[in-house]
């Protein structure tokens, strides 16, 4: 792969649900094409703790993670934004995409898995666009597979 990953920002309103759960995918998923980062329009005092655990199931931990205010990220470069709030987001010198996801936030659990199952989807075949644009993963032939005594 001859380009550096792109840096992505994924923003919902509090960055403690939707936002949060697309930067963990992304993460785990499309390192090899993309630096992702999260903010939300207004952020929250913490990740909500259905997103922790909703994420868990999926064997990934956020429980460290923090939202972060869209104004600050909003200085730093990004190739691309993902707009998963609804809203107007101010302009910025970098094409914005909108996903249509619904905020769990008030939801129930069940619901919260849903959206966190949709948002890894929309993640997924971001990562696969990213990878067809740049030339496909960087993988390595691993030989026969026979371990050597």
């Amino acid at each position: 792969m001859s380009e550096q990953p792109r840096r992505v920002l994924f923003v919902c309103v509090g960055n403690a649900c939707r936002s949060q759960m697309a930067e963990a995918f992304a993460r785990a998923y499309g390192a090899d094409v993309m630096v992702p980062a999260s903010a939300g329009l207004g952020p929250a005092n913490r990740v909500a703790p259905d997103t922790i655990r909703a994420m868990l199931e999926k064997g990934l931990n956020v429980r460290d993670h923090f939202p972060k205010d869209l104004r600050h990220m909003l200085r730093l470069h990004f190739d691309l934004v993902v707009n998963l709030s609804g809203l107007s987001l101010p302009d910025y010198d970098a094409p914005i995409r909108e996903w249509d996801v619904s905020d769990p936030i008030s939801k129930s659990y069940e619901d919260h898995c849903a959206v966190r199952d949709e948002i890894e989807r929309l993640v997924m075949d971001l990562i696969l666009e990213l990878r067809r644009d740049s030339g496909g993963p960087n993988l390595r032939g691993q030989g026969s597979g026979r371990l050597k005594l």
